[in-house]
């Protein structure tokens, strides 16, 4: 793919590229990000303001009085199951673990239900696999038929008004020793969430620690009205680690939380085919070993109405808990590779330190559906802002913008955007050619993560990309191009 199509030679490859970025200058239409951005923070004074934590009755149902017994030994898992069952039998209210280690397999929550874990208490999961019964839910969707995920420490379906607050701490203890499989991306077979709720409506989680499960730490499957507030995640005990992944969810907070993550750490989903719409993600920390802002990978609903601010992303600083050293894939990963649409998102002020691939936006052919249903057209990724980002610490591959050919990447404005990286990039990478993997799976360590022909952004299979105000500053010289453009593109403009 490399060759004329790269304008190459190096000597004259930065003029003739800037050459072609100004070719197009004013050709797209200059409007559409201030409307985006003036739309989507309406939105979030909207979801802020009427969005609210559920009121939870004065009730308490301590889960002694059950016959609980905190002592990390016991497993108490009927007795905190009865006080649930009496909470959401007398209309709701706190279910209490006041204090200790409180040792259980899985509980399913109900409607009216809060689960609060006190400062100075833990509720730590069973080691033994045989406490995690299969729940398999009612909704179908690839998360049920072909993942397959059916056990969790924590389950909820169809409840009305759950939630989990409090001081403490709930301990997976997912450890590779107490629950072996390999890592994949499919069934994670002996491998329990931590927390997994589907088509539930006003859920919230406060002021918790939740560490270490055995695969994806939570999961939300068509749920409506959620409210993750100054939560914080570590999990870095297994395969599969991801932080948050909420999935086909509307009306949709994130705010004032930390996730440090094996997988990936703050992930966007579209196993249920419903749309993820109507999100504000702010003040935050997300890291990882892997990526730390994503959608995908599963995409096979649409994804839109999306606004993150405020953000710190990237690889696990030191002192923080990490499996795999302390570099991330990506900062940003937006992918559509299964038919679902992504469309209208704005990313500003984050800063992006220790990854490889800061920003990676992809569209492909994947196409994964449930057995036997049809193959869906291929989703589009348009109109996406990213504005303001800083960072520095980063690795040497490099951002990528790709599409695949008859579906690019359009409408993408990224302005106001200086990092620092590595550097050291030799020149013979300006012209090594990058594999396309159409139907491959989208991560951008799968595309040339020792070093992409540009040290800055490379960009193939894209229309309308306007790079803005962007410096990128190599620690050490770097001989490849800070831009460099690919097959099939139009109206790409950097200044």
């Amino acid at each position: 793919e490399m060759g004329t199509q790269y304008l190459v030679k190096r000597c004259g490859l930065m003029l003739a590229v800037l050459a072609f970025f100004a070719h197009g200058l004013g050709a797209q239409d200059a409007d559409w990000d201030k409307t985006l951005k003036t739309d989507l923070e309406k939105m979030a004074a909207t979801l802020t303001a009427n969005l609210k934590p559920w009121t939870v009755p004065a009730t308490v149902f301590k889960v002694e009085a059950y016959g609980a017994v905190a002592d990390g030994t016991t497993v108490n898992t009927a007795a905190i199951q009865k006080a649930i069952d009496d909470c959401a039998g007398k209309g709701g209210g706190l279910v209490l673990f006041a204090k200790g280690d409180y040792v259980t397999g899985t509980i399913e929550l109900k409607s009216g239900v809060m689960l609060e874990v006190a400062l100075g208490a833990r509720v730590l999961g069973s080691t033994r696999l045989a406490d995690y019964p299969e729940k398999i839910e009612q909704f179908k969707s690839v998360m049920s038929e072909n993942h397959q995920y059916r056990q969790s420490l924590i389950y909820a379906e169809k409840a009305d008004k759950v939630g989990i607050r409090g001081g403490g701490e709930i301990y997976f203890r997912g450890e590779k020793e107490n629950f072996p499989g390999p890592e994949t991306i499919g069934a994670t077979v002996g491998r329990p969430f931590g927390i997994r709720m589907i088509q539930c409506r006003s859920v919230v989680l406060q002021e918790i620690t939740l560490r270490n499960s055995a695969s994806w730490l939570q999961s939300y499957l068509d749920c409506r009205d959620l409210i993750f507030d100054g939560i914080r995640v570590e999990n870095h005990a297994n395969f599969n680690n991801d932080g948050l992944d909420p999935d086909g969810c509307t009306n949709l907070i994130i705010r004032n939380c930390i996730i440090n993550a094996e997988d990936d750490a703050m992930c966007l989903k579209g196993c249920s085919g419903r749309p993820t719409q109507n999100v504000l993600i702010e003040n935050s920390v997300f890291v990882s070993t892997c990526n730390a802002l994503k959608i995908g990978t599963d995409t096979q609903g649409d994804f839109r109405n999306i606004l993150c601010r405020h953000l710190k992303l990237g690889g696990v600083p030191e002192g923080m808990p990490s499996m795999r050293g302390h570099e991330a894939s990506t900062g940003i990963t937006l992918a559509t590779v299964d038919g679902g649409n992504v469309e209208n998102v704005l990313i500003q002020d984050v800063m992006i330190d220790r990854v490889r691939c800061p920003v990676f936006l992809r569209t492909g052919k994947r196409l994964r559906v449930m057995p036997g249903a049809p193959k869906p057209a291929i989703g589009y990724l348009k109109r996406i802002l990213i504005d303001g980002v800083t960072g520095a610490e980063n690795k040497r591959q490099g951002s990528l913008i790709s599409g695949i050919a008859g579906k690019p990447v359009e409408d993408v404005i990224i302005r106001n955007y200086k990092i620092g990286m590595a550097g050291g990039g030799a020149a013979t990478l300006a012209g090594l050619p990058v594999a396309e993997k159409e139907t491959g799976y989208p991560d951008a360590q799968e595309f040339s993560r020792g070093g992409l022909p540009a040290y800055g952004f490379f960009i193939r299979h894209a229309r309308n990309v306007r790079i803005e105000d962007a410096v990128v500053t190599p620690a050490k010289p770097d001989q490849r191009p800070q831009f460099v453009l690919g097959v099939d593109v139009e109206n790409v403009i950097a200044k």
